[in-house]
């Protein structure tokens, strides 16, 4: 047994069944569409920047390949999600959207609304795509704090507004948007939800801040956090169900720098760790993940509770 947390995908530091998590239910398929980004965030858990390909462009032709295989494989995948990086920086995006809608899927774009989705081109494809698509397609837009001052000391000077610009573009065209913040920024959640609440009030936009999945706060990604390691007795001592977490309705599939084929991985938020790589099938992928790593313990069970270990 090592003697370091997350280390042994069977068993924790003190000896107990590390917990797993199974696949109940394919429901949500991710594809990172590249960690290239118009900016570089100061705490980007997956490091995205203006110089970061490590995973590079996925293009449309690979998202056909697996959009095949949900069908051939009878997937009940409802919605296709599309991260970065900054998805609009990817030369295929708007085919690859275009695809997963025709295709009959929900569509959820991840993006800081900036640069990128503001081209000419790119405009003009969402504006033709929401008019034959409508509610099928949401753009979740990053926007760390409803205070520009929080939010540009995270993303840069300047970027807060010009985030706003383009959620004021997305919600003329009747766009449909989501936001997602982060809780750090915040004394506690309801002060955090009521300035959203006031923001987009100010802006007329279409975005419920009360509701957890159209105004999403996500908990801080640290790789050295201090936390206990889940077994499979902390399930009923926290109260909670592993069919909660993402890695029990959700896979992402990128394509890493220099590799031939994509790969399908268990997190959206471990695109690098090759323990949570499930090869390059997605029925392959249809597996028990062991709950091996921080961001597992962290991000996606306790939230904010605690377990003995």
């Amino acid at each position: 047994m090592s003697l370091n947390k997350f280390n042994n995908p069977e068993y924790t530091i003190s000896g107990e069944r590390r917990a797993k998590v199974e696949l109940k239910s394919l429901k949500t398929l991710w594809f990172n569409t590249g960690t290239l980004c118009n900016i570089e965030c100061k705490n980007c858990y997956i490091k995205s920047s203006p110089t970061n390909d490590d995973l590079v462009y996925i293009k449309v032709a690979e998202v056909q390949k697996f959009i095949n295989e949900v069908s051939k494989l009878s997937l009940p995948v409802r919605e296709i999600g599309l991260t970065g990086g900054e998805p609009f920086m990817n030369p295929d995006i708007t085919k690859i959207i275009e695809l997963c809608l025709f295709k009959g899927f929900n569509v959820l774009v991840l993006s800081n609304a900036m640069a990128p989705m503001m081209r000419k081109k790119i405009k003009s494809d969402l504006i033709k795509l929401n008019d034959q698509y409508g509610d099928q397609i949401v753009i979740r837009v990053s926007l760390d704090h409803w205070d520009c001052v929080k939010h540009d000391a995270e993303r840069g000077l300047g970027t807060f507004e010009k985030t706003i610009e383009g959620m004021r573009w997305l919600n003329k065209h009747n766009i449909k948007m989501a936001v997602a913040g982060r809780s750090e920024f915040s004394d506690n959640e309801q002060i955090a939800r009521m300035g959203y609440e006031e923001l987009f009030r100010l802006h007329n936009f279409k975005i419920d801040a009360f509701n957890p999945s159209e105004t999403v706060l996500f908990p801080e990604l640290e790789e050295n956090a201090e936390v206990p390691e889940i077994t499979e007795s902390c399930w009923n001592i926290l109260n909670k169900s592993p069919n909660d977490l993402m890695c029990s309705n959700s896979r992402m599939v990128v394509k890493r720098k220099g590799a031939s084929l994509p790969s399908v991985v268990a997190c959206t938020l471990l695109p690098y760790d090759l323990e949570f790589d499930l090869g390059t099938e997605l029925k392959n992928s249809l597996k028990d993940v062991a709950l091996n790593h921080v961001h597992c313990s962290k991000f996606c069970v306790l939230g904010g509770a605690s377990c003995s270990a």
